[in-house]
């Protein structure tokens, strides 16, 4: 929606990723040379961590984008708490081979054929597996089997694991040991800098054909790095709603103001409210005692704060709608059927 305003070509800060919004920061440059060192070697296991919206998949997929296409056969698993053989039948998947209803040797046959048939036409087999914090012991014993299909004393397969901070500490776990030993690779991707923060999102507005409106001033950036943390999903999140607030309110500049009403907003909603230390109920009292006054505090001012967000978006609402309704009223005196999408 906000797109047409301020002239972009196409939303600077969408959340999935896409390897054209690549920000090249000292900790992201630092782990695509890890990954390249790891790829030259051409087999083991190259593991990734950082916190969730870090932009681990990005990375990777950034990597791929270099990598030349003709060479590579690649497969995304999204680990979901898999037992061994539905480990081996998600591989397959990946790859786009046959797997329901066979067995675990007729898996592991028509995988070793995949991946040799590969080889041999000269492509690099690779595996991606996501939220690798959520593997079983079995599933990564299944995962580190397959690096043990080989040809000439070549492995077959190498694979990418992407996982949260504590993947670190569990990969020191005796379980782990083996799979330890196939690690060419790893790197911890931390979040930006504040420095970085303004780059990153000055980066992703020239992406999309910024031209300096809406301008940003320093304590706008600030504030922006301090909300977020520096977690780049974090940011894609709280400066699409900027953006947003500013066509809506037609702002040409963002400064502390701005920035500020936007994150009072967002504190409001459930995806950023922090429920720590909202005990809610007395653990003291009896199952029917009545919520301590502090706590009633609590609730009455997250109530007044709620209503003062609402109070603030009616407007907003209105002006979507009135916008909307103005645009099909357009579009039916022109003889073109109305627009059905409303949200972008």
């Amino acid at each position: 929606m906000y797109e047409d305003y301020y002239r972009f070509s196409a939303k600077p800060f969408q959340l999935n990723p896409d390897p054209r919004f690549f920000f090249g920061s000292k900790g992201h440059k630092r782990a695509m040379a890890y990954l390249d060192y790891g790829l030259s070697l051409g087999e083991g296991f190259i593991v990734i961590t950082g916190e969730v919206g870090a932009g681990k998949t990005t990375l990777v997929r950034n990597l791929f984008r270099q990598l030349e296409t003709h060479n590579l056969v690649a497969a995304q698993l999204v680990s979901t708490q898999l037992d061994a053989e539905d480990t081996l039948r998600s591989v397959a998947a990946s790859f786009g081979l046959e797997h329901e209803g066979l067995t675990k040797s007729a898996l592991l046959k028509n995988l070793e054929d995949f991946l040799s048939a590969a080889t041999r036409q000269g492509k690099r087999a690779l595996l991606v597996v996501d939220e690798a914090q959520n593997l079983t012991p079995r599933a990564v014993e299944e995962l580190r089997m397959l690096s043990n299909f080989q040809n000439n004393e070549r492995s077959l397969i190498q694979t990418f694991l992407l996982g949260q901070p504590e993947f670190r500490g569990i990969l020191q776990s005796p379980d782990m040991q083996q799979l330890r030993q196939r690690v060419v690779a790893s790197y911890h991707l931390g979040p930006l800098d504040a420095d970085e923060t303004r780059g990153y999102i000055e980066h992703r507005l020239r992406t999309v054909g910024w031209q300096g409106m809406p301008s940003f001033d320093d304590e706008a950036f600030a504030v922006l790095h301090r909300f977020t943390g520096g977690i780049p999903r974090r940011l894609n999140t709280t400066c699409d709603r900027l953006l947003l607030f500013g066509f809506l309110e037609e702002k040409s500049h963002f400064g502390e103001a701005e920035v500020n009403e936007v994150i009072a907003d967002l504190k409001n909603e459930v995806a950023h409210q922090d429920f720590h230390g909202a005990t809610g109920v007395n653990n003291h009292a009896s199952a029917g005692s009545v919520l301590h006054s502090e706590d009633t505090a609590r609730l009455a001012q997250r109530l007044d704060q709620v209503e003062r967000s609402v109070n603030r978006i009616l407007p907003i609402v209105r002006k979507i709608l009135y916008t909307v309704s103005e645009r099909n009223a357009a579009a039916g005196e022109e003889g073109m059927p109305p627009d059905r999408d409303s949200t972008h």
